[in-house]
């Protein structure tokens, strides 16, 4: 385990590891919307009329009155629309082109990796700016901000639409969970990146890299958890050291 704050301070074994590897994933936490001024939702700032995240993002309080869930939805939408990638994102757009595979997992739902212009991000929690029929489960996008009708309704069958996110009660996807494993598992390389490291299962893909021999380099504001499963630990912010990483493996910077 070794503590920076420059890139170019990493040992030259690390620096060569992040430069030949073929096989790359990385994991992304709140830290890097943060970056773009995703605000946050839950927690002391997550007030919203009184209610708090935890009382709202559940299948049961959809259940008692989905109009009260989407009205909440609308308000974190309507924040989320004028926000942009930050350079981190960009980063990890370009490091998907860059190395012959990679993988990026990540914990957000407001849709920025996308918007950055990676292609297939696997997001754990769902995408806010998607919608699922809860009675024929077909998914689709929507950015309309805010929401043209409350709640919103299938085209196809006039079933009432929720947002297509995992909520407080609910189990992750079996197959987005599956394909998170496996990046992790079959990786010679694995960034994390502005994630606290204590929110399960996503806390445990750093260590499941490292048992599997994988190099883990963490980004983040301070040290976590994941420090010490780290190889090395850049502290900093994402949307300054990723465009560094990129740039120290060859590829262009944002």
């Amino acid at each position: 385990m070794s503590i920076h704050t420059k890139v170019s301070d990493l040992a030259d074994n690390i620096l060569e590891k992040i430069k030949n590897s073929k096989r790359v994933s990385a994991l992304t936490g709140a830290g890097v919307s943060a970056e773009s001024g995703v605000p946050t939702f839950r927690g002391s700032d997550g007030l919203w009329n009184n209610y708090r995240a935890e009382e709202l993002a559940t299948p049961q309080a959809f259940k008692r009155d989905p109009n009260l869930v989407w009205r909440w939805y609308d308000w974190r939408r309507t924040l989320l629309a004028p926000l942009r990638p930050n350079d981190g994102h960009y980063a990890l757009s370009q490091m998907e082109k860059f190395y012959d595979d990679f993988t990026l997992v990540t914990q957000n739902v407001d849709g920025l990796h996308r918007m950055a212009g990676s292609k297939t991000p696997v997001e754990l929690h769902g995408n806010i700016w998607l919608m699922r029929c809860v009675s024929e489960g077909t998914v689709t996008e929507n950015r309309n901000a805010p929401l043209v009708a409350m709640p919103p309704v299938c085209n196809d069958c006039g079933g009432l639409l929720r947002p297509h996110i995992v909520w407080f009660g609910e189990s992750l996807d079996e197959d987005i969970l599956t394909r998170a494993f496996r990046a992790a598992e079959q990786c010679d390389l694995f960034f994390v990146i502005g994630t606290s490291g204590v929110v399960q299962p996503s806390a445990s893909l750093a260590s499941i890299a490292q048992q599997n021999s994988a190099t883990v380099i963490e980004i983040n504001l301070e040290p976590t958890p994941i420090t010490d499963v780290a190889d090395a630990t850049l502290l900093g912010p994402s949307a300054k050291i990723m465009p560094e990483l990129l740039e120290a493996v060859g590829g262009n910077p944002p």
